[in-house]
């Protein structure tokens, strides 16, 4: 059994590494182009790009090839994250901000849980799972949509009118020169720490949940999922809308000790996947432990999209906040590559999270040379 969890595991982290390099460079990408034709265009064809690779998954015969198509639709997915936060946050007035993070953090892991539901209704298995992939090909349909009904970014508009005329300059170069060099750097690391923590330990939750559950519950992964998510879309909207008035360096040092304390609780105390129920739904402390889970490491992604915007001005907020967010992807490839060679030398998913979610430590460090902005509007 170990063989074989060293076996899935070095599969998922070398194909989860694939997406995370892939979302890295898409986000640099497409941020680059939504600063220089529009956050609506580019963000047009990055959802474009990521649901046709979406749907080459489905043709997959072998890891490489999955893990190749993944590459592809991750950039595409790098992108979105970017442009999407720079569109809605110059969209919105400033007193509406937190409640705009709230609804971007919520959105991706609603998604979760529906993708979570289906597979419990649908279970995926050597017969059924490239059809997931094509419904992951489905928001294709939203980029016309999008490209004809949503309105470009006023902001924006303002911007390129002002440098209209005047020498071009490297968005990329900007956003690394002397001006914004050191909060590019701070937020790449403080965005790194939570993708360790995240796509190190998180992201096993299915495959541990499953070896625990045994073969008689084949749907446990996807209830593990549905938990986990729902837990997310929860801490999310709350983490913007609760951390608002707080300095921000403060707000990422208390979401960073909520994920050391959830993570100690369930990857350093006994786990069984028992029959007994917690609301007369699911099993009990497990399903517990991996909701508080849920919250507690993922209420970073409602905290970025207030914090990150704040870091740029509007010329190169889309690069800036891609390259920040994206880059802390690329920052941890090799701790994810890291976390399948420890699940297969320390026996198990569980000892393996224990170790690597204590890059949260780390997380509270990094937070005291970050940039304050709190009560601060976006600059133009």
């Amino acid at each position: 059994a170990k063989a074989i969890s060293g076996w899935i595991g070095g599969w998922m982290a070398g194909i989860t590494s694939a997406f995370l390099i892939g979302a890295a460079f898409g986000g640099a990408a497409f941020g680059w182009l939504g600063d220089r034709i529009g956050r609506v265009k580019a963000m047009s064809l990055s959802i474009l790009f990521y649901s046709v690779f979406s749907g080459v998954c489905y043709f997959a015969t072998d890891p490489w090839h999955l893990a190749g198509a993944r590459f592809l639709a991750a950039l595409g997915m790098g992108g979105e994250w970017a442009l999407g936060v720079a569109l809605v946050m110059e969209a919105w007035p400033e007193r509406h901000r937190s409640k705009m993070a709230a609804a971007i953090g919520m959105a991706a892991n609603l998604g979760m849980v529906l993708v979570g539901v289906m597979a419990m209704a649908y279970p995926a298995d050597d017969a059924s799972w490239r059809i997931h992939f094509l419904i992951g090909a489905s928001p294709a349909i939203l980029t016309l949509l999008i490209r004809f009904f949503v309105p470009e970014s006023e902001k924006w508009e303002r911007s390129a009118a002002r440098e209209a005329g005047t020498p071009r300059r490297s968005k990329l170069g900007e956003v690394f020169g002397p001006e914004l060099r050191r909060p590019t750097l701070i937020g790449i690391l403080m965005v790194s720490v939570v993708f360790v923590g995240t796509w190190g330990a998180v992201q096993w939750i299915p495959l541990w949940v499953g070896e625990l559950a045994g073969t008689a519950n084949p749907r446990a992964k996807a209830l593990a999922m549905v938990i986990v998510s729902t837990g997310a879309c929860l801490s999310t909207v709350l983490a913007p809308l609760l951390l608002a008035s707080l300095p921000r360096r403060l707000g990422y040092q208390l979401l960073c000790l909520l994920a050391l304390a959830a993570t100690a609780w369930i990857y350093r105390t006994p786990a069984e996947w028992s029959g007994e129920l917690f609301l007369g739904l699911m099993p009990g402390l497990m399903a517990a432990k991996i909701f508080v889970l849920g919250m507690a490491a993922t209420a970073f992604f409602g905290f970025f999209p207030l914090y990150l915007p704040e870091l740029f001005p509007t010329r190169v907020r889309a690069t800036g906040q891609g390259v920040c967010y994206n880059t802390g992807r690329l920052v941890a490839v090799p701790f994810v590559l890291l976390s399948g060679k420890l699940v297969e030398t320390l026996g198990g998913f569980q000892p393996a999270a224990a170790a690597i979610t204590l890059v949260y430590a780390a997380g509270l460090f990094v937070a005291f040379f970050a940039k304050e902005t709190s009560g601060q509007a976006l600059q133009d």
